[in-house]
């Protein structure tokens, strides 16, 4: 069995989760969220891509139901005793499997909760999880009570997320050595993910992000690869991953001769920025980040053309995406707190003259602000 952490940690969250669903007034969970019986367990898969589930009861208790191919995955990377494998077949019916471990643990007529908001529980799923357990048991939303804990990381997860953004870096620096005209996108993507494949990090959340062209626009993946003109913007966003945990950062890169125009976007999202991360401290809230990236891009006249988000929460996050919670948008309550990982990103898109810049990067909440878990320089790059 290889755990990242000591069983003792693993087991002091364990702990906090039962206390947080004592308060809730849950019995026990059904996990369906990877990145929660990750931190839970060690339990390291995508097998979560088809019915699985994790019950914990608030007595620490737990039970893994899962397919044959998982079986092994959870004896070797985490520290599940009880795994119970549902078998492929036509009339296959988990979750009335699932009903039949929950009726070992005697919990007819108890409070569970559910991680609803799950990608590892599909609507189809779900409607026949509800379905078997009508009449059994008491369900309630409790979609959001791990990743409320999961939020604050410990040290050894900090030092996790350390490596991870010198594993950003590493990419950066791969990035900036290959972008010049001529260049092909999938030898710039080869260099970034490969200086994080020998970092010793893992594949991200989602893909690495890259568009030149009027694709640089694009904040999204797409397929296809092109290579840069002599005159051209590459925007990237990337991120080094460590134990699955993130470090994500994001650029655009001018080839050529530079746009004023662009020049001048990337001063107003570097100002941004620095507003953002002024914010990033305990004592305020995400709301109060946003709206300190509002206010510079509307003053430096580019309102219309900046996103209704400027950053999120990261942490040990599985396919499909990086993000985690919470995020940055209007008026969002939720205060920063020592410990949080939250990725700013300033992105500015003018669609009607085909200019991207972007520019962001990740920094760890301390007791008095944050720090920045890059050193890459936050300058306009211009090959």
């Amino acid at each position: 069995m290889t755990l990242h952490f000591s069983e003792d940690e693993l087991a002091e969250r364990r702990q906090r989760v039962c206390a947080s669903m004592a308060t809730d007034g849950l019995d026990g969970m059904l996990m369906f969220r990877q990145e929660s019986m990750h931190y839970l367990t060690g339990y390291d898969t995508f097998g979560f891509v088809f019915f699985q589930c994790l019950y914990l009861g608030q007595d620490g208790r737990m039970t893994l139901l899962t397919r044959s191919a998982d079986r092994l995955q959870a004896a070797l990377t985490s520290m599940i005793d009880d795994v119970r494998i549902w078998v492929d077949h036509p009339d296959a019916s988990p979750a009335h499997e699932l009903k039949a471990i929950l009726e070992e643990y005697n919990l007819a007529g108890e409070r569970l909760g559910v991680e609803w908001e799950a990608y590892g529980l599909t609507a189809r799923n779900g409607q026949r999880l509800s379905a078997a357990l009508d009449g059994f048991c008491d369900l309630a939303d409790a979609s959001d009570l791990v990743s409320h804990i999961r939020v604050i990381k410990s040290p050894a997860e900090i030092e996790y997320v350390r490596k991870a953004g010198n594993l950003a870096d590493a990419a950066y620096d791969a990035a900036v050595e290959l972008t010049e005209p001529g260049a092909f996108e999938g030898k710039i993507l080869s260099g970034m993910q490969g200086a994080i494949f020998e970092g010793g990090g893992d594949y991200p959340g989602n893909e690495f992000i890259i568009g030149s062209g009027e694709k640089a626009l694009l904040c999204r993946y797409y397929s296809g690869r092109r290579h840069l003109d002599a005159l051209d913007q590459l925007t990237l966003e990337w991120a080094g991953a460590y134990r699955h945990y993130h470090a994500a950062m994001m650029r655009t890169f001018l080839v050529g001769n530079p746009n004023p125009k662009q020049v001048a976007m990337h001063a107003a999202a570097a100002d941004a920025l620095e507003a953002v991360k002024e914010k990033v401290a305990p004592g305020n809230t995400l709301g109060d980040a946003f709206q300190a990236h509002c206010r510079v891009l509307e003053n430096a006249g580019l309102g219309e053309h900046r996103l209704n988000a400027c950053g999120y929460s990261l942490g040990t996050t599985f396919a499909p995406n990086w993000m985690d919670w919470p995020m940055m948008y209007a008026d969002n309550p939720v205060e920063f707190q020592p410990g949080m990982v939250i990725f700013c990103h300033m992105i500015i898109l003018n669609a009607d003259e085909k200019l991207a810049m972007t520019l962001g990067e990740t920094v760890l909440v301390t007791e008095g602000g944050h720090e920045r878990l890059s050193s890459a320089p936050l300058s306009l790059v211009v090959t």
